[in-house]
């Protein structure tokens, strides 16, 4: 799937406009949120499920969430009737410790690519555009994220990664939030600025880079997102 805009006319879309072009370019368009219920995650279902009332949200279960993480998870989808998918491993972690111990301080690049990256791809696979809350500002990583990207598959297949905040700030973000009285994640009052699995997430060591504190400073992306295409 690929859009008739060019880059420049993408870029000067806001939220809706741009949720608008992407799904009104088909009518049998068949599209997925990945979502870890952070706050842009929140944000971006907020205006899909409009839309998009039973839109598949991919949740990546690797089986090292913060109990926050699941509770809120599973009160929210309860209360928006959300069309959760749990991505799971092809092991459990029972079955990934046992042979492998603990990976995720031995080697955290294989276990996110065992328990996030691998498992995402294949659930992808059905899907001809996917979206995301991934903005600029959250990384030097993505700095130069695009509001559509076009992502291959392993498989060979592509489809249109779209995300809508990319060029939000983070102040824009809880100005939404607040705004809108969504909900968020308890842990951001603790003072987490980028959340994911337990074991690998800490306090930012670095104000100015809200993923410092992913993966004890040793990297800054799972490896989800680096295999995108610049540009529709």
């Amino acid at each position: 799937m690929s859009l008739t805009l060019n880059s420049q006319q993408i870029e000067g879309l806001n939220v809706d406009q741009l949720l608008d072009a992407v799904l009104n370019e088909s009518q049998s368009v068949r599209a997925c949120l990945t979502c870890s219920f952070q706050a842009e995650d929140i944000i971006v279902l907020d205006f899909l499920r409009k839309r998009l009332p039973q839109i598949p949200v991919l949740f990546l279960e690797t089986g090292y969430h913060f109990a926050a993480t699941y509770e809120f998870r599973d009160r929210l989808a309860s209360e928006w009737a959300l069309n959760l998918v749990n991505v799971l491993p092809e092991k459990t972690v029972a079955e990934q410790e046992s042979e492998r111990g603990l990976l995720y301080q031995s080697d955290p690049t294989a276990c996110c690519q065992l328990r996030k990256v691998a498992p995402l791809m294949k659930a992808l696979e059905p899907f001809d555009v996917w979206f995301t809350g991934l903005r600029r500002e959250q990384s030097p990583t993505r700095a130069n994220l695009q509001k559509i990207e076009q992502h291959r598959l392993p498989s060979g297949k592509a489809l249109l990664k779209v995300s809508p905040l990319a060029d939000w700030t983070w102040a824009q973000v809880w100005e939404y939030t607040g705004g809108h009285r969504l909900a968020y994640l308890p842990l951001y009052d603790a003072g987490y600025s980028s959340i994911g699995c337990e074991p690998c997430t800490a306090l930012p060591a670095d104000p100015g880079n809200a993923r410092s504190g992913r993966w004890g400073g040793r990297k800054l992306e799972c490896g989800i997102h680096t295999f995108s295409e610049r540009g529709a």
